[in-house]
């Protein structure tokens, strides 16, 4: 096989694998966060107001393709939370939040999750909300940013005579495949077709 034809079937392999390839890569998953002992809120005798920040500090630069949040939170009335992320950039988003026309007893979060493609919004969901739900406001607002910095979990009481504590918080981000790592890729699997021996 001469250098040109061998050229031109790589880049016909190139091609084709570029069609077929990229739309199955799977991003790259990676997962922040850990235990807190944090009271809810932050000053127990006064049994209202803001928990202090929960921060988690992501060290990596990836840009964000998907973000879910998971918390574990003891507290004896879970209806009076109001439950925001913000990213180093400052964006907020409610996770969670309600008022007084559907107000119900119960308490705690024990394994929830918050994914933007979960079937059951969180409004819907009941304490102690183990599952994943849909938050109140969008994840998605965070695609395409920079995940390094600071990320916070702030968490506002809203009523007197109940507290709780944040005992765990976790960010899963699926990163963006780099097009770079892409073409390397398949780049790859094309030289590893052109030179397996044949039979």
């Amino acid at each position: 096989m001469s250098a040109h034809s061998a050229l031109q079937r790589i880049v016909a392999i190139i091609i084709l694998l570029g069609g077929i390839c990229v739309p199955v890569l799977a991003s790259p998953v990676y997962t922040y966060g850990g235990d807190f002992d944090l009271p809810i809120p932050g000053n127990p005798k006064n049994s209202r107001g803001l928990m202090f920040d929960a921060i988690i500090e992501i060290p990596d630069h990836f840009t964000i393709y998907d973000l879910d949040v998971s918390i574990n939170l003891t507290h004896s009335q879970a209806f009076d939370l109001q439950i925001f992320l913000i990213s180093p950039s400052r964006k907020s988003v409610c996770l969670n939040m309600y008022n007084l026309d559907r107000y119900f007893e119960g308490e705690d979060y024990i394994y929830t999750i918050f994914d933007d493609e979960a079937d059951i919004p969180i409004e819907m969901g009941e304490p102690p909300f183990t599952g994943r739900f849909k938050p109140m406001e969008p994840l998605s607002v965070f695609d395409g940013e920079d995940t390094y910095g600071l990320w916070r979990l702030r968490i506002y009481d809203a009523y007197y005579a109940d507290t709780g504590s944040l005992n765990n918080f976790k960010i899963v981000i699926a990163a963006v495949i780099e097009p770079a790592t892409v073409i390397l890729l398949i780049v790859g699997i094309g030289f590893a077709t052109l030179l397996r021996p044949r039979r």
